[in-house]
């Protein structure tokens, strides 16, 4: 049982949702000026996790290629590679990848899109194709290389031009 629990045992725990430390983590990344140690990450995420926890989910985006970190004396710091978005397109690209019939996936994914996330889909398709496909710096381009979209709700139509 976690400390705070035995403190107070009528208090509610919450769970977070799937990848909101890593959000927050890398959150705090963004916001540092320079590279940092886990226990300043620790320390800017308010101090009620557990400084093992930290260099976990610092370990885990290091694995995801979002974050480096280098060694200063015996401990490293570490500095974000990527954005809360650049991490979003990651764990899209990721299931994406689990599935066998991706043009399926991509069909239903885009035809529940609303109209407004439609459009921005579009504008994204057409500046990857006048750029040739070439994927932004930062993580936040995740369309680069993908088909042409058309039709109501931007059905894939299989062409490619």
């Amino acid at each position: 049982m976690a400390q705070r629990d035995r403190e107070d045992p009528h208090r509610p725990s919450r769970r977070r949702g799937q990848g909101e430390l890593e959000s927050q983590v890398l959150g705090a990344l963004r916001e540092a000026e320079a590279p940092v140690t886990a226990a300043w990450v620790q320390e800017r995420l308010g101090g009620d996790l557990a400084y093992t926890t930290v260099v976990t989910i610092l370990t885990r985006l290091l694995a995801k290629d979002v974050v480096a970190r280098e060694r200063r004396g015996r401990s490293f710091v570490w500095r974000p590679t990527a954005d809360v978005a650049g991490l979003a397109a990651l764990k899209m690209r990721r299931l994406l990848d689990g599935e066998s019939d991706r043009e399926a996936v991509l069909a239903s994914f885009v035809t529940a899109l609303p109209p407004d996330d439609e459009q921005v889909l579009r504008a994204l398709l057409e500046t990857a194709h006048a750029t040739g496909g070439a994927e932004a710096t930062d993580g936040a381009d995740v369309v680069g290389g993908a088909d042409v979209v058309n039709g109501a709700h931007g059905v894939p139509d299989g062409t490619e031009d």
